[in-house]
C-alpha cells in the first residue's frame, strides 16, 4: 500500500469542477445509424440513428437526419445500448493482486471518511482498456474498508481519459462502510494463526465497533451544528465529509452479506437517519421483503459464484436477482473487482435463466446502478441530453459470443483495443516452424 495521500490534495480533488462536456467531446458530431437501439427508456428502435455531439447524446430515433459532416458508424445489422456500469470495482485501484506496491484501495487507520477512490485511480492501468473493450464504459473506483469502518469515497469514472481529471464523472457517489460481524475466529498477529475466542467477546467487539460509527456520526452532526452557528471551529476535514452522510447528500454504501449483518445494518440506519445501499448482499433474497419495505436498494456482488454454504442450493447466487426482482427491490449487478470486471455482462446473464427478465438484466448493469447511486441524469439510458457513453454490438451483450465492435465515452470512438487483443495478435503472427 502507498502512504496517505496528503489531505489538502484530496480536498481539492473533492471540490474540482469536471471538464465541460465541449471539452471532452471536442465539439466533433458522431452519428450511429442503421442499428437497433435499445434506449432503456422505451420500445427498442428498428433501424435507429444515435447523433452526438459535444459528449451528449443530442438526438435519438428512427427518423433522424445525420448532420453534414458527421463522422457516420454504420450499425446495420448491429445493436445500439447504453454503457455498461459496473458499480463497485477496484478499477484503477489496483493492477497486480500479489504485488503490493500495484494496490492501493485501503488506507491506514480505520475512519477515513474524507478520502476519495479518484485519487488513487491509475489512468493507464490494463485492467480499465480489457474492461472497456466488453462495453463497459464508466464505473465506480471504490476503497475497502476494514471491519466496521469507513474506507472512504468511491469516484464515478470514465474508462477513458489521460488523467483523473479527465476521467471523472463525479468526485463522490457514497461512502464505503464495512458492516461489523461477530466472528468466533480470528486471526492472532502475535502467533500467525487462527484463534478461537468466545461468543461474548466476539459480541462484544462488535457491539464496540458498531457504538464506535454511531459516535462518528454523531461527532459529525455537532461538528455541522457548531460550523451552521458560526462558531469558532477548528477544521476537521473528516466530520466535514461525514456530515454530507448525515445531511443526507451522500449514502453509506454499506458492505454487508449475511441476513443477520443485512438487517442489523438497516436497524443501524434507521436509528440513526441516514441512506444506505447495501453492498455484496450474498444473502438479501433472505431479507427481500424487509429491502423492499424499507426502500433500500441492493449492489449485489458476482452472481457466477459458489453458494453460501455447504446446505445451500447450488444456484443460489444465481436466482438471487431474480427474487429481488419478484419482492421489488431496487438491484444492480457488480463485480467488486478489476480483473474480473469484463465479465459484468455474464454476471447479469447468469440469472436470466433462474428467473430475472432479460431486460431487468441488462438494466442491471445499466439504469438501475445510474439509479442507485445518484446520476440517472446523467448515465443509463439513450436519452437526449444523458451522457454519450454507449457502445455498438453484433448481439445481445449479456451474452458471451457477442462481439462489441465500438464503444463510445463522451461522445468519441475509444476503440476495443486491450491488451488481451494485442496478445492475441502478437501470438497468431509467431512465425511457424
Amino acid at each position: 500500500m502507498r502512504p496517505t495521500r496528503i489531505i489538502s490534495t484530496v480536498v481539492a480533488l473533492a471540490a474540482l469542477p469536471v471538464a465541460p462536456l465541449a471539452a471532452q467531446g471536442g465539439g466533433s458530431v458522431l452519428a450511429i445509424r442503421g442499428g437497433t437501439v435499445h434506449t432503456l427508456a422505451g420500445p427498442p428502435i428498428a433501424n435507429g440513428t444515435v447523433i452526438v455531439q459535444d459528449g451528449k447524446i443530442a438526438a435519438v430515433g428512427a427518423d433522424v437526419s445525420v448532420p453534414a459532416g458527421a463522422r457516420v458508424i454504420d450499425a446495420t445489422g448491429k445493436h445500439v445500448y447504453p454503457g455498461l456500469f459496473d458499480a463497485i470495482t477496484r478499477l484503477g485501484l489496483t493492477e497486480i493482486g500479489q504485488v503490493t506496491v500495484t494496490n492501493d484501495y485501503l488506507e491506514l487507520g480505520t475512519f477515513n471518511p474524507h478520502l476519495l477512490g479518484a485519487t488513487a485511480v491509475h489512468p493507464a492501468s490494463e485492467h480499465i482498456p480489457v474492461a472497456r473493450a466488453n462495453g463497459i464504459t464508466h464505473a465506480a473506483a471504490a476503497p475497502n474498508a476494514r471491519s466496521g469502518g469507513i474506507g472512504g469515497q468511491a469516484s464515478l469514472i470514465d474508462l477513458d481519459g489521460w488523467t483523473i481529471e479527465e476521467m471523472l464523472i463525479a468526485p463522490s457517489v457514497g461512502m464505503i462502510v464495512d458492516w461489523p460481524s461477530i466472528q468466533t475466529r480470528e486471526f492472532d498477529v502475535s502467533t500467525f494463526s487462527m484463534r478461537e475466542r468466545s461468543y461474548r467477546e466476539a459480541k462484544q467487539q462488535y457491539e464496540e465497533r458498531r457504538d464506535s460509527l454511531a459516535a462518528w456520526l454523531e461527532a459529525a452532526r455537532r461538528y455541522q451544528r457548531a460550523t451552521a452557528a458560526g462558531e469558532n471551529v477548528k477544521r476537521d476535514l473528516k466530520l466535514e465529509a461525514l456530515a454530507r452522510v448525515t445531511q443526507g447528500a451522500l449514502p453509506f454504501l454499506v458492505m454487508a452479506n449475511t441476513d443477520r449483518e443485512i438487517k442489523e445494518a438497516v436497524a443501524f440506519a434507521d436509528s440513526q437517519q441516514v441512506k444506505i445501499v447495501i453492498l455484496g448482499g450474498r444473502e438479501a433474497r433472505k431479507v427481500r421483503e424487509l429491502l423492499a419495505e424499507k426502500k433500500i436498494p441492493v449492489i449485489l456482488g458476482a452472481s457466477q459464484q459458489l453458494p453460501s454454504g455447504e446446505d445451500e442450493p447450488y444456484d443460489e447466487q444465481y436466482a438471487q436477482p431474480g427474487m429481488l426482482h419478484a419482492a421489488g427491490v431496487t438491484f444492480a449487478i457488480s463485480t467488486f473487482n478489476a480483473s474480473a470486471s469484463r465479465t459484468l455482462p455474464y454476471e447479469a446473464g447468469t440469472a436470466v435463466p433462474y428467473g430475472l427478465p432479460a431486460e431487468e438484466a441488462l438494466k442491471a448493469v445499466t439504469l438501475y446502478p445510474a439509479q442507485i447511486l445518484g446520476v440517472a441524469d446523467r448515465l443509463g439510458t439513450i436519452e437526449v441530453g444523458k451522457l454519450a457513453n454507449l457502445f455498438v454490438a453484433d448481439g445481445d451483450p449479456l451474452e458471451i459470443r457477442t462481439q462489441v465492435t465500438n464503444v463510445i465515452i463522451k461522445g468519441r470512438d475509444v476503440g476495443v483495443r486491450d491488451r488481451h487483443l494485442e496478445l492475441y495478435e502478437k501470438y497468431r503472427a509467431r512465425p511457424k516452424p
